[in-house]
């Protein structure tokens, strides 16, 4: 079953999935800055665009293209932004 999600009044949208062993979402960021909370550990590959993001820990902001993914631990937040729409796929564990 698919469900769809929603944040920073339509900025990012998602849809939620079941891949074959994990629960997942693909979604699109608009351009803005926003912060993200977790519940789980979350894997985020980026599909198309960029994300800058600021980690939990980190006192540097790091930029992830297509193809490239990073790791936020569960029960944290982190900061993200972009200039462009942005497409990702996130993996919960």
């Amino acid at each position: 079953m698919l469900k769809v999600n929603e944040y920073f009044d339509g900025r990012a949208k998602s849809i939620g999935f079941q891949t074959a062993t994990l629960p997942a979402t693909v979604g699109v960021i608009s351009p803005g800055e926003f912060e993200f909370g977790t519940t789980k550990k979350e894997t985020m590959t980026i599909i198309s665009g960029a994300l800058t993001v600021l980690l939990p820990g980190m006192n540097e902001w790091m930029t992830y293209g297509a193809g490239e993914s990073f790791d936020v631990a569960g029960q944290a937040s982190f900061k993200a932004k972009t200039d462009i729409d942005t497409a990702y796929l996130c993996t919960y564990e």
